[in-house]
């Protein structure tokens, strides 16, 4: 991986633009042309750095319900679980980490599913000894933009955060062709010239009308943006922690504020406490090695001081996709579960 391999990687998380032809932007930003960026990203997909190309929907501005669950098993007992948890087409994130709740992982269901049936559900057949639901209270951030180059800011800028700010409130209303696009925008994006304008005429539709809905629905909150996701490993960044604080209530929001600035802060969350789990807020960091983390960490204390907190390493991944919205998967599994408890 060459350095302007590594500039293409960290632009493609940044944004990908919403033009006839995106690849050729994107080579006049780094002194190259359009071909030369989709052979790259070909290669660079062959070789499993790239992991999708793909419109990066906010969950709950589409009137999904999304929540983090961490459940306590046996270690015996912990990958036969995953399998089952696994088998939802709801559960995006699934990993084992370095706690005794060792399960978490991330669950989403449509506007007219309860979450609670589904969790519990998920909880008898997984046979949990302890489940906790962990539902966002306050989103200060979310985005992964990994910096390869070495050369990016150590912080974001707030205009560059999503946020809480930028969800939409209300209920949607989408109309039928819009939630084609969302089904057509949320696969693989087509690595030609004009990979937009494919897309388009395999909807049946104009080009020019596809961009329209795609800006409105960046307007109405529905789109945060149209990206790379890389697979983090691959791409250099081998570790990657879940920081959680216990920080007094009064001093929650400037520190949920203050540690979304980090670049390397890619989520940062407030959740409910519980008794044997006093932490409210979530950050989760990425960088080359576990080492790394710890030092961030310890940048991030210097920003609100010294607070109790726990490192719950990823120890194992039991799955990682990018959610679908609007399939009929959710429904088949309902039933069939429903059969086998």
């Amino acid at each position: 991986m060459d350095d302007l391999d590594r500039q293409i990687l960290t632009w493609l998380q940044k944004e990908i633009p919403l033009v006839r032809r995106p690849f050729e932007a994107i080579g006049k930003k780094l002194g190259t042309d359009g071909g030369d960026i989709l052979l790259r990203i070909n290669r660079l997909k062959d070789q499993k750095i790239i992991r999708q190309i793909s419109a990066i929907f906010d969950t709950k501005s589409l009137g999904y319900k999304s929540m983090l669950v961490a459940m306590r098993f046996p270690e015996s007992k912990i990958d036969a679980a995953a399998e089952v948890i696994n088998q939802h087409p709801g559960v995006s994130h699934n990993y084992k980490r370095s706690h005794d709740f060792n399960l978490w992982f991330t669950v989403a269901v449509p506007p007219q599913d309860s979450l609670e049936e589904h969790i519990q559900r998920l909880h008898e057949l997984s046979g949990a000894e302890k489940t906790l639901k962990l539902p966002t209270l306050k989103l200060y951030k979310i985005g992964v933009k990994l910096d390869l180059t070495g050369k990016e800011s150590k912080e974001d800028s707030a205009d560059e955060i999503y946020d809480e700010a930028r969800r939409r409130k209300e209920a949607p209303d989408l109309t039928v062709f819009e939630i084609e696009v969302i089904r057509s925008m949320q696969e693989d994006l087509p690595l030609r010239d004009e990979p937009y304008l494919k897309i388009a005429s395999g909807m049946g539709t104009t080009e020019e009308e596809l961009f329209r809905t795609l800006e409105s629905f960046r307007v109405r909150g529905y789109l945060r943006r149209m990206a790379g996701i890389l697979h983090h490993r691959r791409a250099g960044f081998a570790a990657n922690s879940m920081f959680v604080w216990q920080i007094p209530e009064e001093r929650l929001e400037e520190a949920g504020m203050q540690f979304a600035l980090f670049r390397e802060v890619s989520h940062c969350y407030k959740r409910p406490v519980y008794p044997e789990f006093p932490y409210a807020i979530y950050t989760m960091v990425h960088a080359a090695k576990v080492s790394d983390c710890e030092l961030i960490a310890q940048r991030m204390e210097e920003k609100v001081g010294k607070w109790p907190r726990l490192n719950l390493l990823s120890t194992k991944e039991y799955k990682k996709i990018r959610l679908k919205y609007f399939t009929k998967e959710l429904e088949d599994w309902w039933a069939s579960s429903a059969v086998t408890r």
